[in-house]
């Protein structure tokens, strides 16, 4: 393992039923009044819960503004509507509730609020990161991509087509309570835990390649992932299966696997770019990419490959070669067994144009094991056609 200085700064809030106890806890700290309530569509409303959250607020002497509408890629638009939103009420708190894509949102608009500049610009030409911050906490109805863990965000830039991440806030708490994911579909829980499932491998496929005891601990959290899709598969209301593929969720992001690590995410960068021009669901995507991608890595990552599929497949031990591919097979198999896609032409995505300008605006990770050129990810994303 690399050397590593490791500080956490995130609370959790982790039980089924955990939600109401948890914010009005994390209320009675909070000394400002003003509440900024945070959440994607209308289902927040449909299902109920944002009137509970409301009350439970408003019990605790807070105000509240709404801030909903909050898009599955979030817009750069929209984190700067919300920043004016924050300065103009006078906000002392953001609570995000939902998914990646809100608290993704929400740590930027935590960071853009304190700022007198654009903080893309900021990022990208001055290579600066804010160090001020609106105070924050999330609410996770959505567990996927862990994002309540770290304070990075995905954002899409409509003018610049790019979907690129910044750095935002760090969350003060998060509230994992597995009630809160049951009124979404389940195609969505599917989509949701795989991109779990990419985060870990992404982590794992990082170097350095030798074994260690992150990875270990890694290849411990994709079994379990694996393990409960397949039950709630079986089974919607089975709540166990539910909590453990939030924790999984969550371990992939507080940074405990990365310990050590320079991690890949060359797939996550790749299928940022391709949704920037087509607004794809990110956990689809991510299976389309993922298979090819490592099949181009046979020969770079063939024996971290030959492990993934040893420990978290279960695949019988061949050559390094045989071992390599076989766990790739099997890694495909999963992706049809719960019914994600495994080409573009699934997700109504056929124009080939589109894949070259994602591969020719896609992030390069310094972290995978193999250096790609934007032609040879044209020709990964081509092959998914």
């Amino acid at each position: 393992m690399n050397s590593f200085t490791y500080q956490y700064p995130v609370r959790q809030h982790f039980g089924k039923g955990c939600a109401e106890s948890a914010i009005k806890e994390e209320m009675k700290r909070l000394s400002g009044q003003n509440v900024l309530l945070a959440y994607g569509s209308g289902s927040l409303r449909r299902t109920g819960l944002y009137d509970k959250i409301v009350g439970w607020l408003n019990e605790c002497g807070k105000h509240v503004t709404d801030f909903g509408g909050i898009m599955p890629n979030p817009t750069y638009a929209k984190v700067q509507e919300g920043a004016r939103i924050v300065r103009r009420q006078n906000i002392d708190f953001i609570l995000a509730v939902g998914g990646g894509s809100v608290i993704d949102c929400c740590k930027i608009i935590s960071a853009q609020a304190m700022l007198d500049e654009d903080i893309w610009k900021m990022q990208y030409t001055k290579h600066q990161y804010p160090t001020e911050f609106i105070p924050m906490g999330a609410v996770v109805t959505a567990s996927s991509t862990g994002a309540e863990q770290n304070n990075g965000a995905v954002i899409t830039h409509e003018e610049k087509k790019l979907k690129q991440p910044l750095v935002g806030a760090y969350h003060s708490f998060a509230v994992l309570d597995s009630d809160l994911t049951k009124t979404l579909p389940m195609k969505q829980v599917i989509s949701g835990a795989f991109d779990t499932l990419s985060h870990c491998m992404e982590t794992y496929m990082g170097r350095p390649q030798t074994s260690n005891l992150s990875d270990e601990i890694n290849e411990a959290v994709m079994r379990n992932v694996i393990q409960n899709l397949r039950a709630l598969i079986a089974n919607p209301d089975d709540d166990f299966a539910r909590g453990e593929l939030m924790w999984a969720s969550a371990m992939a992001e507080n940074g405990l696997l990365k310990l050590g690590k320079q991690t890949d995410f060359q797939c996550h960068m790749l299928e940022h770019a391709v949704g920037a021009y087509t607004d794809c669901n990110h956990g689809q995507g991510l299976a389309v990419i993922h298979p090819i991608f490592y099949r181009h890595l046979l020969d770079e990552g063939r024996e971290k490959l030959a492990r993934m599929a040893e420990q978290v497949w279960g695949v019988q031990k061949g050559t390094l070669e045989e071992t390599a591919a076989r766990g790739i097979d099997a890694l495909e198999a999963f992706i049809k067994e719960v019914g994600l896609p495994t080409r573009w032409g699934e997700m109504g995505i056929t124009d080939e144009s589109i894949l070259r300008a994602a591969a020719d605006t896609c992030f390069l990770m310094l972290g995978c094991c193999k250096q790609f050129s934007r032609d040879e990810l044209f020709e990964v994303l081509r092959e998914g056609l």
